[in-house]
């Protein structure tokens, strides 16, 4: 079976046919959907993120295991032409979210997130692309070519009811909440120091969200890093680049939607442009949960070459980087307390899933006397387009409604709410009417500059 990602990780599951009822033909990916074991781990509702659509219906029909049950079957009783474009695949895919908590918390590590991610691209091989896919699945070109045409035509549909009704009427984009508007500038870094700083060198990764969004997470986090002795350089495309203006991407919003084609090209360029870094082991970091730890985990699978291993070993979030400094090379942050009441913290569902929160709340640590609480609660429901999707908007909330937006809504007027991914960002606003904020202006806002 032709496939679009590479799942030749899973030659060493040595899981036969037999044992996974599922035929040959399928191959490597047939493999990645047999390690379920059925420890219904999946149908949890305690701690943990695992399986947000079924903590939100109760119905073993949107968990892991009947996802994994719905493939086999669809994959022995289809050619495999036809196997992907099984109803039944439909029906249980409907509510995944992508969250990556199954291959976290399920004893098996089912990756659900890349099985979603073969299976979609399979589908749009045999449907084509729907044009809402294709709209959600290329705001990095979308921001990176046409930026001025996309802001205004996100303001207008804001602004004037009638145009966000067509908008889900002709494309299925819920009328019920806004979609995050781009800023009116997109972020322009000052040019990197000309010497040396005394810890070295970083590379600052940018995400298409931080770039074209939000640029004051961008320039925070730049603050952060040069106040701590570091040279900040932003990573830019390879000058033999063919689009050499246009921002670096991680892929993310092209794999989320099965558009692998699209996610390998962006990561030939983010290979390309930090060749010379991988030589030089130049430390870089990224801002947006799901973009940076999809460089270090999905690469993988769109089949680049040996270097993406060693390109993974440089990556860093921005709260996992101070955290390594911190243990490891003696960094000290002089900061200051901050006002307010105990802050509330949520952790995206991909901070989880890789174990970075442990990072954050070494983080918050740095500032004096600071104080929070943590929400134990599973996927926001935004979900990256899952939210703005009308047939899930209701579904979307759900999630949040769970314990994130109540624990936002109970918090003091003045408490900070941290949040690091956009998408749950977006989802706390829209729930609550409060703005949560990312770590790095937290961290900035603390700086003791005198």
């Amino acid at each position: 079976m032709k496939t679009f990602l590479d799942w030749s990780a899973y030659d060493t599951y040595g899981i036969g046919d037999a044992y996974s009822g599922i035929p040959a033909t399928g191959g490597n990916y047939a493999k990645a959907v047999a390690v379920c074991m059925h420890s219904r781990d999946c149908q949890n509702t305690g701690k943990g993120v695992m399986c947000p659509s079924y903590r939100i219906t109760g119905d073993r029909a949107h968990s892991t295991e009947a996802r994994v049950a719905a493939f086999k079957a669809a994959l022995n009783d289809g050619s495999d032409a036809a196997a992907f474009a099984d109803p039944r695949l439909d029906e249980a895919m409907d509510l995944c979210v992508s969250c990556k908590a199954c291959k976290k918390e399920c004893p098996s590590a089912v990756d659900m997130t890349l099985i979603k991610t073969e299976y979609l691209a399979q589908r749009h091989e045999i449907k084509g692309v729907p044009l809402r896919t294709r709209l959600f699945g290329g705001v990095p070109e979308w921001t990176g070519r046409h930026r001025r045409l996309l802001r205004l035509a996100i303001l207008l549909r804001n602004r004037v009811p009638t145009m966000a009704r067509l908008a889900e009427r002709f494309l299925g984009i819920t009328a019920r909440r806004p979609i995050p508007e781009p800023a009116p500038a997109a972020y322009a870094a000052p040019p990197a120091a000309p010497h040396l700083a005394e810890r070295g060198d970083v590379i600052l990764f940018v995400d298409t969200f931080c770039h074209h969004f939000e640029p004051e997470v961008a320039e925070a986090a730049r603050e952060v890093l040069t106040f701590a002795g570091y040279r900040v350089r932003i990573a830019k495309p390879d000058p033999a680049d063919a689009e050499p203006d246009r921002p670096l991407c991680c892929g993310r919003t092209y794999l989320t939607t099965g558009m692998v084609e699209k996610a390998r090209s962006e990561g030939k360029r983010v290979l390309a442009a930090f060749e010379g870094e991988i030589a030089a082991g130049t430390p870089i970091i990224g801002l947006e949960p799901s973009c940076l730890l999809s460089l270090r985990d999905e690469l993988y699978s769109l089949g680049l070459g040996p270097k993406i291993g060693a390109l993974g070993k440089q990556l860093y979030l921005f709260e996992e980087f101070l955290a390594r400094e911190h243990q490891n090379r003696g960094l000290r942050l002089k900061l200051k307390a901050l006002p307010g009441a105990k802050a509330v913290l949520h952790g995206h569902c991909h901070q989880k899933a890789f174990g970075v929160m442990k990072a954050t709340r070494k983080v918050l640590s740095f500032i004096p006397g600071f104080s929070y609480d943590i929400v134990e609660t599973s996927c926001c429901g935004m979900a990256g387009s899952f939210g703005l999707e009308a047939e899930h908007y209701d579904a979307s909330m759900q999630m949040a409604e769970i314990a994130l937006l109540p624990a936002m809504r109970a918090a003091p007027d003045d408490a900070p709410l941290i949040a690091n991914g956009f998408s749950c960002r977006h989802q706390i606003e829209h729930g609550s009417g409060r703005k949560a904020r990312h770590i790095a202006l937290l961290i900035r806002d603390a700086l003791d500059r005198d």
